[in-house]
């Protein structure tokens, strides 16, 4: 895999810990930005993936590691995104009804 790719990767993988941790720490204007920072890279890489494949490498433009070094790295980078992801949405869906509530003109109930 091209080195500038799985930079990429890694760089979205660190966007993604950093909006756990906001998550985490009810910063939700914090995880918005941290998200426009990971559309930004993934975009990038969408870029260098396509610089890549005009240039005739294939493999690397698809993101395909060309060695099973890179492959696991790789996996294992899009396994913790994916981890962070479901956990920033688990911790989002109070927030996120607490909204609709708002937007619906419910009123709060106490537990």
């Amino acid at each position: 895999m091209d080195p500038q790719l799985l930079s990429y990767y890694e760089a979205i993988e660190r966007a993604s810990a950093d909006m756990l941790n906001a998550a985490r720490d009810g910063k939700w204007d914090e995880v918005l930005k941290l998200e426009g920072a990971c559309v930004l890279l993934i975009s990038q890489l969408k870029h260098a993936a396509q610089q890549s494949e005009d240039s005739g490498d294939e493999s690397a433009a698809q993101g395909l590691p060309t060695n099973p070094d890179a492959a696991k790295v790789k996996s294992r980078i899009m396994q913790r995104i994916l981890v962070n992801d479901a956990e920033i949405r688990h911790l989002a869906e109070p927030w996120l009804q607490d909204l609709d509530d708002a937007l619906a003109g419910r009123r709060p109930t106490l537990h």
